[in-house]
């Protein structure tokens, strides 16, 4: 697994405010993906097929909070080689499957589980 932290998220209960917020004080590009229920979050000078054009930071995205991703604070994103095998190896480890592998598009799947602590964290795999 290559397990680096690859890109963050960031709940809100009101996707306006809390984008407001963080284009006004920081400057983040935001995109919303609608079919998705998701925006896109871009916080230095991207290429939109490679990501990230100069090292040091990593994009993210926003999400309505919820009680499937119950977490109550920004979480991470974690790349990984299969979503599945990392969900098994959450579990065999004392972590919580959140989610199963789910598709975003043709980019790549997802997948979320809580830690050993109870923090939601979640997984990528590129397609």
């Amino acid at each position: 697994m290559s397990g680096k932290v690859m890109h963050f998220e960031i709940p809100f209960d009101d996707g306006d405010r809390a984008g407001g917020f963080y284009r006004d004080v920081f400057g983040w590009q935001l995109v919303p993906v609608p079919e998705m229920d998701y925006t896109m979050v871009m916080t230095g000078p991207t290429d939109p097929e490679q990501g990230p054009s100069e090292p040091g930071f990593i994009n993210g995205g926003m999400f309505r909070r919820s009680d499937e991703f119950p977490g109550k604070g920004p979480g991470i994103v974690i790349d990984v080689p299969s979503v599945d095998e990392a969900l098994r190896s959450v579990a065999a480890a004392g972590g919580t499957p959140v989610t199963e592998r789910m598709a975003v598009g043709d980019m790549g799947f997802t997948g979320y589980f809580t830690d050993t602590e109870g923090n939601l964290i979640g997984l990528w795999e590129n397609a």
